[in-house]
């Protein structure tokens, strides 16, 4: 369930970086539809991704569609922060997958934690083995900087 969230029935906490993710997105051409995102499960339980959103894919006329988990990675130890982080991203892809399959997962780091943490083994590893997608972000120019993979 997602930080902050006790048994995934009230709102998250918003990250540090949430409105800049907002804003970076919606400057990448994404309309952000959902803040946050709920998956609904069964038993009324839900739990909630930081953003969803979609943009329009020019050439056959559909929509691309992501959820978007952000995280700021804080603590004093950056690989409890991956262990978490990936956790939860694990946890929502599966759910993704069986109840809005038109969307894809993707975490949202900083750049700078995209190179100390993801350019590391074990951060490598998770993007080689397609375990985690990134999206990366200027959070001084609120820009994306890059789409991982």
């Amino acid at each position: 369930m997602p930080f902050g969230c006790k048994y995934g029935d009230a709102m998250p906490a918003k990250d540090i970086y949430h409105q800049t993710v907002k804003i970076a997105l919606v400057k990448d051409g994404w309309t952000i539809t959902h803040d946050p995102y709920r998956i609904r499960l069964t038993r009324g339980k839900n739990l909630f991704v930081d953003l969803g959103a979609e943009r329009l894919i020019a050439a056959d006329r559909d929509t691309e569609k992501i959820a978007v988990e952000i995280k700021s990675f804080t603590r004093a130890s950056d690989m409890k922060d991956l262990e978490d982080a990936l956790g939860q991203f694990v946890l929502y892809a599966r759910l993704l997958i069986r109840y809005a399959p038109e969307r894809t997962l993707y975490l949202a780091v900083t750049e700078e934690i995209r190179k100390t943490v993801f350019e590391e083994e074990a951060g490598q590893i998770l993007i080689e083995d397609g375990i985690i997608r990134l999206i990366t972000f200027d959070p001084t120019q609120e820009v994306i900087v890059r789409w991982i993979p």
